[in-house]
């Protein structure tokens, strides 16, 4: 006998992550910065527990125009104003070439995959309060 499978959702969360900090500044320092990264983020860590806060900076990655810093959590206007001081008082970076750190601003959205059209051993179609069903247990149940 065939046993009754429920159909597979696969949820992936997809988009910029509101622990992302960003923070423009010109290629020229965002290289200077990237070439002694790993103890950057290390001192921001630690800048970070000195003044007894939770965040912690996980990595730093540059592109062109910024520099994209994550950290374990959604940063507070604090965090952000101790990232900024940490950047502006590095010597290899020229200060007033800086912006001020911001969180990432994009909105996410969910990308579901694996969801039949048709319910296994039924000719009944997946309607959208059953999907909706299913992602609120998925997300918050």
């Amino acid at each position: 006998m065939k046993k009754n499978k429920k159909p597979m959702f696969n949820i992936t969360k997809m988009s910029s992550s509101k622990k992302q900090v960003l923070i423009s500044m010109s290629l020229m320092n965002s290289n200077k910065f990237m070439a002694m990264s790993s103890i950057h983020i290390a001192n921001i860590t630690r800048v970070f527990k000195g003044i007894k806060s939770d965040t912690m900076a996980n990595f730093v990655q540059a592109d062109q125009r910024d520099l994209t810093i994550t950290t374990n959590k959604v940063a507070s206007m604090s965090d952000l104003n101790t990232i900024n001081r940490y950047i502006k008082n590095v010597n290899i970076v020229d200060s007033e070439d800086v912006m001020t750190p911001w969180l990432s601003q994009s909105k996410p959205y969910l990308k579901i995959l694996n969801i039949p059209y048709i319910r296994e051993d039924t000719n009944a179609p997946i309607f959208l309060d059953f999907v909706e069903q299913i992602l609120q247990f998925k997300l918050f149940g």
